[in-house]
């Protein structure tokens, strides 16, 4: 088994690697991997939006940029620093099964790069919608360290022999998910969304911040915002006017079609709603918003909201706001870019990996 500073090594070096998706003068120092890696690594980006569309090459680099971010010798050992030397030192290696959602890139990195890091082995089944980029990684991995070869295992067909689980899909597939793996411990995770809380008071600046957090990925990551809270008497078109350099959004044919399929069901429905072209704005109660749909509500009091928000933890991801009194909020623009102890539904993956020993 690889040691703390050994695992520590390799996923900085991976970092690195993955540093120079768009860099003209690779790392000298990883002139070796380079060599075999590179020219295929680039390729696998572009591969990876060939075969899922949803991926384009823009979000595939920011997803990758945000990895090559975090996989930094300082960021792993914050994260290993926060807990006991022993939930990095097992006192016999798990097999942990990683079934992963496909709906943004390398959303099921933040488990396999855990699990690894805990010293356990990952049996791995990545979606179809997104299973270019992990084995590509996975393979520079075992590049930078062969003994990586022992511990990862990714499948295509039915799991077996593993000792724990971590899913995440649907709120179906999590039925189904509890069905075959309840009577192993298990992170089960389910459908979450992210809102935003305006006050009235944002610059178009932060707004335009907003838009990120609206649209990378197109709106599809539960880091996403899909729902607007905003004060009674707000001026929606400040919305219009700062999402207006996404407009970009509704020429990938994806997005489009479902841009124009909600717009034409609410338009029989005879449902009220606001429409620039490339968003649609609905007011509606519900937190789930379509694709190319944001939904808004209204509220007058903000201690109220931030009760009805507490109410709402397990279905919210995230709360996004400028507004300091707004409970548990991060900043505009910072949905997409977590730290690496900011847990899918707020789950401490490696507290559950040390639990299972």
């Amino acid at each position: 088994m690889l040691d703390i500073a050994a695992r520590i090594s390799a996923f900085e070096t991976l970092g690195r690697f993955i540093s120079q998706y768009q860099d003209e003068r690779p790392d000298e120092d990883l002139k070796k991997i380079n060599a075999y890696f590179l020219e295929g690594f680039r390729h696998t980006i572009t591969e990876a939006g060939i075969y899922n569309n949803w991926f384009t090459k823009d979000n595939v680099e920011f997803a990758l940029q945000q990895w090559s971010n975090a996989l930094t010798q300082d960021n792993l050992e914050a994260w290993v620093g926060r807990y006991p030397k022993e939930a990095f030192e097992p006192k016999t290696q798990k097999t942990i099964a990683i079934i992963m959602a496909g709906n943004i890139p390398l959303v099921g990195f933040h488990d396999f790069l855990t699990v690894l890091l805990t010293g356990n082995k990952v049996l791995a089944k990545p979606s179809t919608d997104d299973d270019k980029l992990l084995p590509f990684l996975a393979q520079i991995l075992v590049a930078i360290d062969k003994r990586f070869a022992e511990v990862i295992n990714l499948a295509s067909g039915q799991l077996k022999e593993f000792d724990a689980v971590i899913a995440t899909g649907s709120d179906n597939s999590a039925r189904y998910f509890d069905h075959y793996f309840g009577k192993y411990p298990n992170v089960i995770r389910k459908n979450r969304t992210s809102v935003a809380v305006l006050t009235g008071d944002e610059t178009p600046e932060q707004l335009k911040e907003l838009g990120w957090d609206v649209f990378r990925y197109f709106g599809l990551g539960c880091r996403n915002v899909s729902k607007l809270f905003l004060p009674e008497g707000y001026d929606i078109n400040n919305i219009f006017k700062a999402f207006f350099d996404f407009s970009h959004v509704v020429d990938n044919k994806k997005y489009g079609n479902n841009y124009d399929y909600n717009r034409a069901i609410f338009m029989m429905e005879q449902h009220k709603f606001l429409e620039n072209g490339f968003v649609i704005l609905k007011e509606n109660e519900a937190l789930h918003a379509p694709a190319a749909v944001v939904y808004h509500e209204t509220y007058s009091d903000l201690d109220s909201l931030n009760d009805k928000l507490d109410g709402l933890e397990n279905q919210l991801q995230c709360i996004v706001s400028e507004d300091k009194e707004v409970n548990n909020a991060i900043t505009m623009g910072e949905a997409q870019q977590p730290n690496l102890w900011d847990y899918a539904d707020k789950v401490d993956t490696v507290s559950f990996l040390q639990s299972v020993q």
